[in-house]
């Protein structure tokens, strides 16, 4: 390697290595997955399907490719997955334009609210093809099923998104799926902030209300940074697959597939739901100390592995807490609450996240000592 990238590289192995990772989607992946990441795999086009491959020489793509698509629907008890997604937003894509047209309705969650950008923001992609229509939360920050039925009775959505960024509590599926059925929408579920947990059991699966599901790979399934798209029904395989290739991507990166499968057999080993349990565990307990210190979270606690602390009545903006947490060694991001009164530069908010100490082997005491550490940056600060 160049002298210039190894310099590069060192630092940021120091950084890792050195600082508290509370990045709620972010998350350290194993030797394995990184190994298969930079394998000879990356050198091969492999355009198309198992068995349906553009270009020859695609015996062995064929192989790493379907073990994936095997063992993610094993992870996941569903019946079909694409696993070419080049990230999450890529995915949603891809299923949006599977299941829409161009000018149909989009109804997802509020940006604001702790929904994500490709559920129908404004400036994105989602939200300029689509008619997007945006839900968001009550005054206690939860969702409001009564009040989104009532809004997907007026809006008509063809397909309406559950599933969030910055959402502490368990979704409610059924609940959605009841709402989505009583207009005649498809439900899509974007689960990426969730897949580690759903895998553990830590969390509610999607599985069996919604009629597609997308995720990202790393983030709490401590995978490779990319997407996947799982679903049940047979009708919708040839409408999916072909708006991933070649309606939205061309050759699948092979390299990342290959890492998936080895997240996927990793999700798949018994270790990883205590490691699933874990995480909410510790989210838990950070959550406890935040309250009992007068910083509240949102709705009060969590029951996944993301907090987003409001700083609405702080001296401290979020942009201001991350930063000031950075220069402690604590790596965080800022995130903005509902009703938020600042900027979106700004913002109210920190959201944090325990998958990536987790991974680290701590448990409760060791974020309940962070979780002090915290407070007192930003008390005496």
């Amino acid at each position: 390697m160049y002298t210039e990238i190894i310099k590069i590289l060192g630092r940021e192995n120091k950084r890792q290595n050195t600082t508290v990772e509370l990045i709620a989607s972010e998350n350290y992946a194993s030797k394995a997955v990184m190994d298969l990441c930079g394998s000879i795999f990356t050198n091969k086009y492999a355009e198309g399907y198992p068995g349906k491959r553009y270009y020859n020489g695609c015996a062995h793509m064929d192989e790493i490719e379907q073990l994936a698509i095997d063992k993610v629907c094993e992870l996941y008890g569903c019946e079909f997955a694409n696993v070419q997604p080049h990230s999450g937003v890529g995915a949603n894509t891809a299923v949006y334009q599977a299941l829409m047209q161009p000018g149909d309705t989009l109804m997802g969650m509020d940006l604001a609210s702790g929904g994500h950008l490709s559920h129908g923001a404004p400036p994105t992609l989602s939200g300029k093809v689509y008619n997007a229509v945006t839900y968001g939360v009550d005054e206690d920050g939860l969702l409001n099923y009564e009040q989104i039925r009532g809004l997907a009775k007026i809006s008509k959505p063809k397909v309406i998104v559950a599933g969030a960024s910055a959402y502490p509590r368990q979704i409610d599926w059924s609940a959605f799926k009841d709402i989505a059925d009583g207009v005649g929408a498809y439900l899509v579920v974007d689960m990426a902030h969730y897949s580690g947990l759903v895998a553990g059991g830590a969390y509610e699966s999607p599985l069996p209300f919604a009629d597609v599901v997308t995720s990202t790979t790393h983030k709490t399934l401590r995978g490779p940074r990319g997407g996947m798209i799982l679903w049940n029904n047979p009708d919708y395989t040839k409408r999916i697959n072909s708006s991933i290739f070649p309606g939205t991507q061309g050759g699948p990166l092979m390299n990342i597939i290959a890492a998936k499968a080895q997240c996927y057999m990793e999700a798949l080993e018994p270790d990883f739901k205590t490691y699933a349990k874990q995480i909410v565990e510790n989210a838990k307990a950070m959550c406890r100390v935040f309250e009992a210190r007068g910083f509240p979270v949102q709705t009060g606690g969590t029951d996944s592995h993301i907090i987003l602390m409001d700083l609405s009545e702080s001296k401290h903006s979020g942009r201001q807490a991350a930063d000031l947490l950075e220069q402690n060694g604590i790596t965080v991001n800022k995130n903005g609450v509902p009703n938020d009164p600042r900027n979106f530069v700004e913002t109210s908010g920190i959201r944090i996240g325990t998958a990536a100490e987790t991974t680290k082997g701590h448990t409760e005491d060791y974020f309940i000592a962070l979780s002090e550490k915290i407070c007192n940056i930003l008390l005496e600060n």
